[in-house]
């Protein structure tokens, strides 16, 4: 597959889609992310006092214990969720395999952009990443950028731009590539890509 004049290697960018492979990846991602620090507090933990509310017998009342039983407002909750680690295994295979089909998705629309460089200065300047994106276009579509390494410049540049996320190779994954419309590489990035990819 040939863009912008560069022939791409066939294996990464042009890999038949699976889109449960997609989603399984995209779903492990996600997963991942979440922080899992929601919680809730039991009948044992809130703070109410333990004495029975009334006597067992004789009052024509239900019969209740304490006060922060769960189904007075205020009490304890029933079954609520807890800190937990959503984190789940993923074979590295099948991370690959989505990475190379997201890859493929872009390249095969015809929305992949390849570039030598961007040219921004030795200071960030959001005004200058702006009038890089019109220059080629794309100022109205979701793009992402991939550096062959993090530069600080280039990143800082884009940050303010709500459409545009910037990543080095390393960080390149599922998500954001299916996030994008547009995917702009940089040609040192492209080697790299085939590097961490193992091909």
């Amino acid at each position: 597959m040939k863009i912008g004049g560069i022939e791409l290697k066939d294996e990464v960018f042009n890999v038949e889609v699976n889109k449960h492979v997609l989603w399984e990846v995209v779903k492990w991602q996600l997963a991942a992310r979440r922080s899992g620090t929601h919680s809730t507090k039991t009948r044992g933990e809130v703070s109410y006092s333990g004495r029975k509310l009334l006597p067992q017998k004789g009052t024509g009342h239900a019969r209740h214990g304490d006060r922060g039983a769960n189904i007075f407002v205020g009490g304890g909750v029933a079954h609520g969720p807890k800190p937990k680690d959503y984190w789940y295994p993923l074979p590295k295979k099948v991370r690959r395999l989505g990475l190379k089909m997201a890859l493929s998705v872009r390249a095969k629309e015809g929305n992949i952009l390849i570039e030598d460089k961007i040219d921004i200065g030795d200071v960030p300047k959001t005004k200058r990443a702006l009038e890089f994106l019109k220059n080629k276009g794309v100022e109205n579509n979701k793009v992402l950028i991939v550096l062959p390494q993090k530069d600080e410049v280039i990143m800082k540049s884009f940050r303010n731009l709500k459409n545009v996320k910037v990543l080095p190779v390393e960080g390149l994954n599922v998500y954001d590539i299916l996030w994008s419309d547009k995917l702009l590489l940089l040609k040192e990035s492209i080697d790299k890509i085939y590097e961490r990819l193992g091909v």
